[in-house]
């Protein structure tokens, strides 16, 4: 099975298809793992897009269900996440990519358009995770109840003082609207986006919304999407239509080249 090992870290991916690269973030929260592709999304986006791209989804470092693995991150987890995903990238040679990711694939698609902007054409939100107004601070409990006595389990190098600060600091340091941006960020982000809202407590409708409405290249699907099951392939046909629109392809010479977004 394929690997990109760095620093201490070993990542576990899944790589099919050929084309312009589409990097996937599976959902499934701090358990995300290509896995879930199969047994919970909607649609599995390597049954869909792997004709026509180059579909690669890494397990998320320490996840349930994958075998990826590496030091529990307790300074800044999110960097963490996205300094694996980049490094994955790098490991590939994708110096430029579509994003699709479900659930935490929220955040963490906005930590790497934060990060680095220069290397997302495009990006697909499916049920996006963020802070939902009604409930602020679901994800540390829920995540102290669920994720923590498995990862105890798993780890025996970890206490559950460690989890704690670790999720803490992914779900306390900074409790609004994704995690790893803010508001004024999404209204600078000049990066075409297509939401497919949500609307549970982990997927809050109202913060989909709002960063539909305040990044100036973004739309959102229909919704309900998923629900009844015959709305999925119209959502589908959303996407699909979203990155073909924006496949890069050879440009005129006399076209001035594009500007790096602002960060």
């Amino acid at each position: 099975m394929p690997f990109a090992e760095a620093d201490g870290v070993r990542i576990h991916y899944k790589d099919v298809g050929q084309g312009f690269p589409l990097f996937l973030i599976p959902g499934g929260g701090l358990n995300s793992a290509p896995a879930f592709f199969t047994s919970h999304a909607a649609f599995d986006p390597f049954e869909e897009f792997s004709g026509s791209y180059r579909c690669v989804a890494p397990d998320l470092r320490n996840a349930r269900d994958g075998l990826s693995s590496g030091p529990l991150e307790m300074g800044n987890p999110w960097d963490a996440f996205t300094d694996d995903h980049l490094r994955l990238m790098d490991h590939l040679g994708i110096d430029r990519c579509f994003v699709l990711g479900f659930c935490i694939g929220g955040p963490l698609i906005w930590n790497l358009l934060r990060r680095a902007p220069s290397r997302v054409v495009a990006a697909v939100l499916a049920d996006p995770s963020g802070v939902d107004p009604a409930r602020p601070d679901f994800f540390y409990p829920y995540y102290r109840t669920s994720w923590a006595p498995e990862s105890l389990e798993r780890r025996p190098d970890l206490t559950m003082a460690d989890v704690e600060t670790f999720l803490s600091r992914l779900y306390r340091s900074n409790p609004d609207f994704v995690f790893t941006v803010t508001r004024d960020f999404a209204r600078t982000c000049q990066i075409p986006l297509l939401i497919l809202p949500d609307d549970i407590p982990p997927h809050p409708l109202a913060t989909a919304m709002d960063a539909a409405l305040l990044a100036p290249n973004a739309q959102a699907s229909l919704f309900p999407w998923k629900h009844p099951p015959d709305r999925v392939p119209l959502a589908l046909r959303h996407v699909r239509t979203f990155l073909k629109a924006h496949l890069p392809g050879p440009r005129s010479v006399e076209e001035p080249p594009l500007k790096e977004s602002p960060t």
